[in-house]
């Protein structure tokens, strides 16, 4: 028997493809150009076609401040359970946060 791998994006097929009308596309510009402040509310959407700075799949989908920038990368205080976590995610992986009002 062959062990079961338990990697990193294992189990995410469903949570990480993408829309066919997505598919093949380059991510927007605007999308890669806003500058996030610190204090700015962000939400954790991973773009499965970008790799480098990719959070891990337990956060896609979750609201998380801007606490600061860490190269082109920013630093994301995310309240997992009763913990907060700091990930280190590129604005790839990331869209501002509106309350749809």
């Amino acid at each position: 028997m062959v062990k079961h791998s338990r990697g990193y994006r294992t189990r995410s097929r469903s949570l990480l493809k993408k829309s066919p009308r997505e598919r093949g596309a380059v991510p927007s510009l605007s999308r890669l150009m806003v500058e996030y402040k610190e204090g700015d509310k962000v939400v954790v959407k991973i773009n499965p076609s970008i790799h480098s700075a990719m959070p891990h799949r337990r956060y896609q989908g979750k609201v998380g401040k801007i606490i600061g920038k860490r190269g082109r990368a920013y630093l994301v205080s995310v309240t997992l359970g009763d913990k907060e976590k700091v990930i280190i995610v590129r604005p790839e992986h990331l869209i501002p946060f509106s309350t749809g009002r």
